[in-house]
């Protein structure tokens, strides 16, 4: 009975919260679940016409959802729902195949249910590790450029004018040749509504500005009648919950989405887990596992595409108010998703108002956090190649567009990961005075035997890098053409391939058939083990536990015979 117990609770976290639930826990899961739900309102509708579908599905993907992920998730302070990001990547797969409306609502629901699955899938399968393909590096260059296309990509409600699609020139562009079209009206009230949210942000950090921004744009247009003057405004929206309804399956139409699911299963992951780490080091209380997030924003996408909504993740701003304004435990995404389902109820009429600059302002105002030039600073500063990355992907995102951005930092990521692996670093080594530590000689000022040689590999030997490793080789006996003997130091080599076994063991034959002895030193036990039982005959194989001691054993009748000891060793930078 306990371990059937044990189990549930592992598989629905929110119920360990419930047992030893309090009048002080709720007391702060109340305050964050209705601050978050109030903003989720605003962004819902925002990030729904970022995803180019109308307002009300960004209320549908703020109900079921956060109800899902309330009951699967180990964040006791992660914000599910529409974000930004996600909302472009969904027009950028939708757009292209959709020709009528409902076609792109339907589609839209449908790859919500295909990032579900795949991150079900990959949760179960515990291939949490996936989401490496994206460094660093790439997903900040990614995020800056996409950033800066969703704010532009607003500029158009903030004008007045026809919406432009494309990369950074084709918005541009295409907004020049409608400025004669500007409504100044629509420009003073997106640019007042901007003003009011920094302001609120700044000044009045206490109230969420989005919702106040929202608030006096509605009361504005109702008091001046201004939407009469050609002021867009978002109009009628239904009132009610989601349908249940069960998204149109088509294999052409999967086929045509799957690379796009699959990168924003991967990137909305990534964006989730990223923002739920970092809270949950500043909360020490509970501890995130990568795997069953993957089931629960799986679980969450699925049950949500249910209901009509588009692809969900984790929320960096909604998350940071739940950790600020007290969240506990899971019920606080059970008390956001009771606010919007009120409002979907009851409260749609008073959206009717509402100008579309400024749910655009709201967009702007918001992405802006989102483009990272410190870390490029950061990078350039370092000097490393990720710089490379960061601006590649940055710019392929920019004028190329979202899909071949993403496209081009995964690609860069795998690329410069098969590169790393096939030419990992190596040095030559030797011991520093004094001391029994052997380190580079490009570094250190080091004693070195002349007749010997102490080669250093620091990555596993297998099929990508084998033949790189005995190339290294050969050209460290052309370099030193007396070396009598090399040691090669195996500490670094943590696995063997049988590819790189029969690179080392021809290796071997190599440098003894040029008289050069050879001297194994600090083997790990799977490449002792791989050697082993390699060897067709009885012959015994000598491991030295430390460098020095291979060196020691190539004594002075070795020395008279013309042996040499030769050393492999990778220098750790």
């Amino acid at each position: 009975m306990n371990s059937l117990k044990y189990h549930i609770n592992q598989i629905f976290p929110l119920l360990q919260d419930v047992a030893t639930y309090s009048r002080e826990k709720f007391k702060g899961d109340l305050s964050a679940g209705l601050t978050v739900g109030v903003m989720l309102i605003p962004q819902g509708m925002a990030y729904a016409l970022i995803a180019g579908l109308p307002p009300q599905y960004g209320l549908y993907a703020s109900v079921v959802p956060l109800l899902i992920y309330a009951f699967l998730g180990t964040s006791k302070h992660l914000g599910i729902g529409p974000v930004a990001l996600i909302a472009l990547l969904v027009a950028s797969a939708v757009a292209p195949i959709a020709e009528t409306p409902d076609e792109y609502i339907a589609l839209s629901i449908l790859l919500a249910l295909m990032v579900g699955v795949l991150q079900f899938s990959f949760g179960l399968m515990r291939m949490g590790f996936l989401v490496n393909l994206l460094s660093h590096p790439v997903l900040s260059g990614f995020v800056s450029a996409a950033a800066i296309i969703i704010g532009l990509s607003q500029l158009h409600h903030i004008l007045g004018v026809g919406s432009v699609t494309g990369g950074l020139h084709d918005i541009l562009y295409g907004i020049a040749l409608q400025v004669s079209d500007l409504n100044v009206l629509t420009l003073a009230t997106g640019a007042g509504a901007i003003a009011l949210i920094v302001f609120a942000k700044k000044k009045l950090p206490a109230l969420p500005g989005p919702v106040l921004a929202v608030a006096a744009g509605i009361l504005f247009i109702y008091l001046t009648g201004l939407h009469e003057a050609g002021v867009a405004v978002v109009g009628e929206i239904n009132r009610g919950l989601p349908a249940l309804v069960m998204p149109a399956i088509e294999w052409v139409t999967i086929m045509q989405l799957m690379p796009m699911a699959v990168a924003i299963a991967l990137v909305a992951f990534m964006e989730s887990i990223a923002v739920g780490k970092a809270i949950q080091q500043k909360s020490k209380e509970y501890k995130i596992n990568s795997n069953k997030e993957l089931i629960a924003l799986g679980a969450a996408n699925i049950g949500g595409s249910l209901f009509q909504a588009f692809p969900v993740t984790g929320s960096f701003s909604r998350t940071a108010i739940n950790y600020e304004t007290g969240a506990k435990t899971g019920i606080t995404g059970l008390i956001s998703a009771a606010v919007v389902a009120v409002t979907l109820l009851f409260l749609t009429p008073l959206f009717y108002y509402l100008p579309n600059a400024v749910l655009g302002a709201i967009i702007i105002v918001a992405v802006f956090g989102l483009i990272d030039y410190k870390e490029f600073k950061r990078l350039w500063k370092i000097g490393h190649y990720d710089r490379y990355m960061f601006l590649a992907t940055f710019a392929g995102t920019l004028f190329v567009g979202i899909k071949e951005g993403i496209l081009l930092g995964v690609t860069l990521s795998v690329i410069m990961l098969l590169y790393r692996s096939a030419r990992p670093n190596h040095a030559v080594i030797g011991k520093i005075p004094g001391t029994s530590v052997y380190r580079s000689i490009k570094r250190y000022e080091t004693e070195q035997d002349p007749d010997v040689v102490v080669f250093r590999f620091d990555a596993p030997l297998h099929f990508a890098n084998a033949e790189y490793f005995r190339e290294k080789v050969n050209e460290l006996i052309i370099e030193r053409s007396g070396t009598a003997c090399m040691v090669l130091d195996l500490n670094g080599v943590n696995e063997i391939d049988s590819t790189g076994l029969d690179e080392l063991l021809e290796t071997m034959k190599d440098l003894g058939e040029k008289k050069i002895a050879v001297k194994l030193a600090e083997v790990k036990a799977p490449v002792r083990d791989m050697l082993k039982s390699s060897s067709n005959t009885d012959k015994e194989w000598t491991f030295y536990m430390q460098i020095e001691d291979a060196i020691m054993s190539f004594s002075d009748s070795e020395k008279k015979e013309n042996e040499t000891t030769y050393t492999i060793h990778l220098d750790t930078k």
